[in-house]
């Protein structure tokens, strides 16, 4: 709070009383009992509930004519919240708010300490506009923006660039309760309560930064001065049981945390970078997850495809997609489909992301030998009904999971490609022969991850340019009369779909809060599925191109992933921007 005269005091008191907010009778006898402590009259009406701090920063504010802020319901973009480091922001009880008239504005608790003000001036090289705030106001606003992330004060303030080499040098000082290894958990729960799928830890030449992967979009979460960045690299490296003095090549590693009494796995990889290590963490919460396609945004004819073709008691199941797009957990969610005592399934994974029951997963192990190749041979010998296979990396892999599927197996496993279609090619480019892969390929899924539209959203009326892409891209499978809204939007999965319309449509905007930044939260799947009939099997023996596959696909009612993400966007699923991001190269 501010530093107050006893004169100021006195009217920020009055103030209060004439406002109604504090009872004259109270405040004499409360200010007699705190003169004779010779405590501050306004923290004693505090702690006796006469008044709450934000009371008493609002007047304070209004008798030293200073504007006001209420925080609870601001908004802090994240750039302007890093123009003030995270630890000043602790130390000084003060928050950036936005840039005006090249004046930063910033609300603190002690407006009338020009020495601080000062210093956050020369700290973030500009004047500085300072907005009265409570206290805890401001604690409460540091923490919502950034997690309590006291674990990582402590660290900062005891480990020295001195007591980092020491660290180093010495294994054994990198114990549970040092500075160091609590710092790690704070930012480990911070990840695993945001559900963050990755960790970005990444050295600068004057400071460390910490970025987490939120809903699939990087976000900056702390700048760390860099004598910290040694120390917390060894201790994941302990952890993960990797070489500690090593620092000129990659290592991967893994370990398990347990954050609020759920098991987190993580997988580290960390590399020689300009500025020292970058380390990466991937985290895997498997009770996070869920596992049935439906909730994961496959729908429509999508759904019947993929469901129509895991039936079939041999043939290959395929996904496609971009790193972190989902494959393997569509994998998983199809495997829950079919999972059964009366059938064994056996998967060969790296890494095995999540642990199911009644199913026999196996690690890729390279270094022991252990790869797709030789470990696809092996669980051939173990009497498999359903095989999985993580993913199809080479030629020899793509030519066991081939014989795989044409010895009576049902055979899932991912490939790195941009569509349903481009499977296809890509296989015959492995070397397999286009006779085999047609009669093998049961169906190809491609899919692509966007985030959703939060519960709270407003709706609003879509511009022309937005309507022209509506339409150019699903107007042709739109309902266009009201009485054929029920069949399509059946057929489509999307109920209660809008008649086609030239002049606008209604989408949903979520609501932009600090929680669900950009309106969003969680993520949904698009999905595009192509069965593998006699038509598309004459398109394969031919060598046709990805293009003309999809061609015939979309002839035969495919849905595209683009076309997915439409429907989702006319159904309040996610946005417009969403689909764009992410599905941009699609046609």
């Amino acid at each position: 709070m501010a530093t107050l005269t006893k004169a100021a005091e006195e009217r920020i008191i009055g103030l209060l009383i004439s406002e109604g907010l504090a009872d004259s009778n109270s405040v004499l006898k409360i200010k007699t009992e705190a003169e004779n402590k010779g405590e501050s009259v306004l923290d004693e009406l505090e702690k006796k509930g006469i008044v709450t701090e934000d009371m008493i920063s609002h007047a304070t504010a209004i008798i030293i004519g200073v504007p006001y802020v209420e925080l609870k319901n601001i908004i802090i973009d994240q750039d302007i919240l890093s123009k003030i480091p995270y630890e000043a922001q602790v130390r000084s009880k003060a928050i950036p708010l936005g840039e005006k008239d090249g004046m930063l504005n910033v609300a603190m608790s002690d407006v009338t300490n020009v020495q601080l003000t000062d210093y956050l001036s020369s700290l973030v090289n500009k004047p500085i506009r300072v907005w009265m705030s409570s206290e805890h106001g401001i604690r409460e606003m540091i923490e919502k923006n950034h997690g309590d992330f006291s674990g990582v004060t402590e660290a900062v303030k005891q480990t020295s660039a001195e007591a980092v080499q020491k660290e180093e040098s010495n294994v054994k000082t990198i114990v549970q309760d040092s500075p160091i290894s609590k710092a790690l958990t704070t930012i480990l729960s911070y990840a695993a309560r945001t559900k963050a799928s990755d960790i970005h830890i990444e050295p600068l030449e004057n400071s460390l930064i910490i970025r987490c992967r939120i809903d699939g979009v990087l976000r900056k979460i702390m700048d760390l001065p860099k004598t910290i960045a040694p120390a917390l690299v060894s201790r994941i490296k302990i952890l993960s049981n990797l070489k500690i003095d090593e620092h000129r090549i990659p290592q991967d590693g893994q370990f398990t945390v347990l954050v609020d009494d759920k098991e987190i796995d993580l997988r580290i990889a960390i590399a020689p970078v300009t500025w020292g290590e970058q380390v990466v963490i991937r985290l895997l919460d498997k009770t996070g997850t869920t596992m049935d396609i439906k909730t994961m945004g496959m729908a429509g004819r999508a759904l019947r495809t993929v469901l129509e073709g895991i039936k079939k008691p041999n043939g290959m199941i395929l996904t496609s997609g971009p790193t972190g797009s989902g494959k393997s957990t569509t994998l998983y969610a199809l495997i829950q489909q079919i999972k059964s005592v009366e059938i064994n399934i056996v998967t060969l994974e790296d890494p095995v992301e999540y642990k199911m029951d009644g199913i026999n997963q196996t690690q890729v192990n390279v270094d022991a030998g252990l790869t797709f190749a030789s470990g696809l041979r092996s669980i051939l010998r173990q009497d498999p009904d359903v095989v999985m296979v993580g993913e199809i990396r080479d030629s020899e892999t793509a030519s066991l999971a081939v014989q795989a599927a044409l010895t009576g197996h049902l055979v899932f496993s991912t490939l790195h490609t941009n569509s349903a279609a481009g499977i296809l090619p890509r296989l015959l480019d492995m070397g397999i022969e286009p006779f085999l892969l047609a009669s093998t390929l049961n169906v190809v899924i491609g899919q692509r991850l966007v985030r959703r539209v939060t519960e709270k959203h407003e709706m609003y009326q879509s511009s022309e340019i937005e309507t022209e892409s509506i339409n150019s891209i699903v107007g042709d499978i739109l309902p266009t009369t009201p009485a054929d809204v029920a069949s399509v939007s059946e057929d489509l999965g999307y109920p209660g779909l809008p008649v086609k319309n030239d002049d606008h449509y209604m989408l949903a905007k979520g609501m932009d809060t600090k929680e669900t930044p950009g309106g969003y939260k969680g993520r949904a799947g698009l999905y595009e599925t192509i069965e593998v009939d006699e038509d598309i099997q004459k398109l394969i023996t031919s060598h046709a191109t990805a293009a003309e596959i999809m061609r015939l696909a979309r002839q035969k009612g495919t849905v595209t992933m683009r076309q997915d993400g439409i429907l989702k966007v006319l159904s309040g699923i996610t946005t417009i921007d969403e689909v764009n991001r992410v599905a941009s190269d699609l046609s």
